[in-house]
């Protein structure tokens, strides 16, 4: 029997990770702090011990529980957690820690893995918690992995960039959807067609699972979408599958600026396009999900919750004004 231990594994990645998991037959235990809903609390399929990451002991009493075959790290935020981790779990057959593309530093397009500069990570840095540090305490995380993989460590790192679909707690792509099912006219910032690579999240979860089984200890595997879209692209997939017309509305600078906006005002608006390549995971036999049959599955979810994205709208007021504006030219 394959048994795999997720740590986190009850909200948004860990929970689409939970279930692959079950679907290709592995016996699975999540070990958390109980601190959220557990969606598998009411089957006898998945089994749960109550542990504090950040504790050695209890990650080696999660050990002798449970003799993994594979560990997923999803609740990895210092280098320090994944340096203990690998100690801990130095025998397992596969141990995956969860990157982010947030921990290359230069600008390249694409991002290439192994040859695209990681981010710097100072002493500092390396024990903070703030969103500043997230992509420097993520690479510190990928240089620990590769250096356990060196002392015989099957250690591996997945690095998704920016994660869409069902149960997104962070309600990045709810705004949107929640935008076009409610309106006529969406704006987007720019002229629409900046890139920010994202990732399907069952797409994320199939990469860890692969990447467990048949990755080279040591390296790091991008996930994104196969197909990239501009936010443009986006919004009218998301009209399209919502089965709803929409007029999509550029916004620049200026016509922002009349409304006290800027483009960054916007979720999931990046100016600088944001581009990982997947073809080292490709390799491996993965493959993403088409992406309009995930956008699909993200509006269905959407429409099955009670989020709205509310918390990223720029306000109903400064976007009117900037309609006003945008009607004036």
């Amino acid at each position: 029997m394959t048994r795999s231990l997720v740590i986190g594994g009850t909200r948004f990645i860990g929970r689409h990770l939970v279930e692959e998991l079950l679907a290709h037959g592995h016996d699975v235990t999540i070990c958390n702090r109980g601190n959220h809903d557990n969606p598998f609390a009411e089957t006898d399929e998945v089994d749960h011990v109550e542990t504090d990451r950040t504790e050695r002991r209890d990650l080696e009493a999660a050990k002798l529980a449970v003799e993994p075959t594979y560990v997923f790290d999803m609740v990895a935020y210092q280098p320090g957690d994944v340096a203990t981790a690998t100690e801990v779990f130095d025998d397992v057959d596969g141990y995956v820690y969860v990157s982010s593309g947030a921990a290359y530093g230069a600008a390249e397009i694409p991002r290439r893995e192994g040859v695209t500069e990681l981010c710097d990570c100072t002493d500092e840095q390396a024990t903070d918690d703030s969103p500043e540090t997230y992509g420097n305490r993520k690479a510190e995380g990928d240089r620990v992995v590769a250096e356990a993989a060196e002392s015989g460590v099957n250690a591996y790192s997945v690095r998704p960039c920016i994660v869409y679909g069902p149960h997104d707690y962070t309600e990045r792509l709810d705004y949107w959807i929640e935008r076009v099912s409610t309106e006529d006219r969406v704006i987007v910032p720019g002229d629409g067609d900046n890139v920010w690579h994202r990732a399907y999240v069952e797409d994320v979860a199939s990469a860890m699972r692969i990447v467990a089984a048949s990755g080279e200890p040591g390296a790091a595997y991008n996930v994104g979408d196969r197909r990239l879209v501009t936010l443009r692209e986006m919004v009218e997939l998301i009209a399209d599958v919502a089965d709803t017309d929409v007029e999509v509305v550029a916004a620049g600078e200026r016509e922002l600026s009349a409304a006290g906006l800027s483009t960054d005002d916007f979720v999931l608006y990046r100016d600088y396009p944001h581009v990982l390549a997947t073809d080292r995971l490709a390799s491996l036999g993965w493959e993403s999900t088409p992406v309009r049959e995930a956008m699909a599955r993200s509006v269905t979810a959407h429409r099955e919750s009670d989020r709205d994205g509310s918390e990223h709208d720029p306000g109903r007021e400064e976007r009117d004004a900037v309609l006003d504006v945008l009607d004036t030219v």
